[in-house]
C-alpha cells in the first residue's frame, strides 16, 4: 500500500507548473483563480474527466462482452472489478459539486491548496492514459499467459484512481474548513 501512495505522490508532483500542466490538457481550462468562474471551471473539468473515465469503462464492458461470446467467463468476472472501480469513479467525480461548494465561494482560495487541487485533476487525466493503456494491453494480451497480469494491472490502475480523487477531495474538504 506505501508503494502506492508513493505511486500517487509521484503523480501528484511535478515539474512543470501545476496550472500549466492541467491547461495543457483542458484548452479552455479557466482555472479557479476567478471567484466568478471557479464552479464552471470545476463542473467543466468534472465533466471531462468522468467523459474520459466512462470511455474506458466502456471499452472494459466491450472486452467482458467478448469475452462471454467466446466462453472465457473467468475472465469476465476478473475484469468486473475495475469496470466497479471505473464506473464509481466516473460517477463520484460527476456527483462532486455539493461538498465542493466551500472552497469555491471561498474569496481567497489558499495557493497552496489550489496547486494541489490542479496537482490532482492534472493526475486524475494522467491515470485515463493509463488506464487507456492497461485496456490495450489486455486487448493484446487476450490468448496469452500475460492476460492475467494485465487485468490485474488494470484492477490496481482502477483502484488507484478512487484513491487520487479521495485525496483531492481531502484537500477540497480541508481547505473548506478552514
Amino acid at each position: 500500500m506505501d508503494d502506492m501512495m508513493n505511486q500517487i505522490q509521484g503523480k501528484v508532483g511535478s515539474e512543470m507548473d501545476p496550472f500549466k500542466k492541467l491547461v495543457s490538457k483542458i484548452p479552455g481550462f479557466s482555472g479557479y483563480v476567478e471567484r466568478q468562474n471557479r464552479r464552471d471551471s470545476d463542473k467543466m473539468l468534472r465533466e471531462i474527466v468522468a467523459s474520459r473515465f466512462e470511455e474506458q469503462w466502456q471499452r472494459v464492458s466491450a472486452i467482458q462482452r467478448d469475452f462471454i461470446s467466446q466462453g472465457e467467463i473467468q475472465h469476465v468476472d476478473d475484469l468486473e472489478a475495475a469496470a466497479i472501480k471505473l464506473r464509481t469513479f466516473a460517477d463520484r467525480i460527476r456527483r462532486a459539486s455539493r461538498g465542493y461548494s466551500g472552497l469555491f465561494d471561498a474569496v481567497k482560495i489558499n495557493e497552496e491548496e489550489l496547486a494541489q487541487l490542479y496537482q490532482y485533476d492534472s493526475a486524475m487525466l494522467d491515470l485515463a492514459d493509463e488506464v487507456g493503456h492497461a485496456i490495450d494491453n489486455i486487448e493484446v494480451s487476450v490468448g496469452t499467459d500475460g492476460l492475467p497480469a494485465a487485468i490485474r494491472n488494470l484492477v490496481s490502475k482502477s483502484r488507484e484512481c478512487i484513491e487520487v480523487f479521495d485525496k483531492r477531495e481531502e484537500v477540497v474538504l480541508g481547505g473548506s474548513a478552514g
